[in-house]
């Protein structure tokens, strides 16, 4: 099997693999900005970053939620206007995208980078420490999802996707 060498990196590739740098260089941070994403790729890939289709694939190639044009990636999350995280099983996909690649292949990858793949496996993708093995996330019944679907006009609705965004799940239940 060839391993790829540092130019042989696809653009997707080097979004998963900049963002996933980001992550392990500030784990306090639940996302970062485009700008930010782009930053760490022309950092650790001058060359590569300075091909065309990098800001594109940040922006929708890579993005789980998106409607794919090309491209079927889930390597990213949106949490937020113009903000993006590395995906997780059980994020938001585009039906179009569920085969998509979550994560580069280790034979597409420099060797320097193949640590990443296990983090990622094995500790960005754990099951958070709050959820007791075989838990579900608590939250409204399918019944009360049901009493509020058409109450709500589509800016509404739009509004409060993006503010939970935004909040990552720290919303306060009283604020509503």
């Amino acid at each position: 099997m060839k391993i790829a060498s540092e130019r042989s990196l696809k653009v997707a590739d080097l979004v998963w693999v900049a963002t996933a740098l980001l992550h392990r260089e500030h784990p306090d941070r639940a996302d970062f900005s485009k700008a930010e994403i782009l930053g760490r790729a022309a950092q650790e890939d001058p060359d590569g970053a300075a091909r065309p289709g990098l800001s594109t694939h940040i922006s929708a190639h890579c993005v789980a939620s998106k409607k794919p044009d090309s491209a079927k990636h889930r390597m990213l999350t949106r949490t937020g206007t113009g903000r993006r995280r590395l995906f997780r099983r059980g994020d938001r996909t585009h039906e179009k995208r569920s085969s998509g690649n979550i994560m580069p292949r280790k034979e597409d990858l420099p060797e320097k980078y193949h640590y990443l793949l296990d983090w990622y496996e094995n500790e960005y993708c754990r099951p958070r420490e709050s959820m007791r093995a075989g838990e579900l996330a608590r939250g409204a019944t399918a019944e009360t999802l049901m009493r509020m679907m058409g109450r709500l006009s589509r800016e509404d609705a739009d509004e409060l996707i993006r503010i939970i965004d935004e909040s990552c799940g720290r919303v306060d239940a009283n604020e509503w």
